[in-house]
């Protein structure tokens, strides 16, 4: 897991690649009814602007919430395995980032369709699919894949941040 800011950044940038590219893919592919090029091709011309969204909320809203939640009332740092801290912070990011990226699916469907007045059905609509593949997903292909890849390219350490980062010696 990250040990800093700067580290925790670089690892959120990972995890919201891997994450939002696999759910566009499936939400795309559940539209069109089945995985084909042109699936492949719509998800990924959407992606950018999708990953920018999910971005901001991870970083501004979203993992302050989800880790608040997961170090107050279901691990403790120090006291806790790091598998259950990592099991634990996976499954509260997923909930919220579920419910709000599948409202932004049912507002860019709503968009695509011009049926603005359905967008409530299909957010409610959205919200169990999206969950019963991203959690999973998370738990299972892209926690462990993003972490592996994450201490690969920077060895647990070698991240340093300044003084000025780190509060010290303004």
């Amino acid at each position: 897991m990250p040990k800093n800011k700067r580290e925790s950044l670089i690892y959120t940038v990972l995890m919201c690649f891997t994450m939002v590219l696999w759910m566009s893919i499936y939400n795309v592919a559940l539209q069109h009814g089945g995985l084909t090029l042109e699936v492949l091709g719509a998800a990924w011309m959407g992606f950018p602007i999708a990953y920018l969204f999910a971005m901001l909320c991870d970083w501004f809203a979203v993992s302050k919430i989800a880790k608040g939640f997961a170090f107050r009332f279901l691990v403790k740092p120090g006291v806790s395995s790091p598998i259950k801290m990592i099991l634990a912070v996976s499954c509260c990011m997923v909930v919220p980032m579920v419910i709000i990226m599948s409202l932004y699916g049912a507002a860019e469907a709503c968009v695509h369709t011009g049926e603005w007045n359905r967008i409530f059905f299909i957010w409610i609509r959205n919200i169990p699919m999206n969950f019963i593949m991203a959690l999973p997903f998370q738990l299972i292909v892209a926690g462990p894949l993003v972490r592996f890849v994450f201490r690969k390219a920077f060895p647990a350490g070698s991240i340093v941040m300044n003084e000025k980062e780190m509060g010290v010696g303004v």
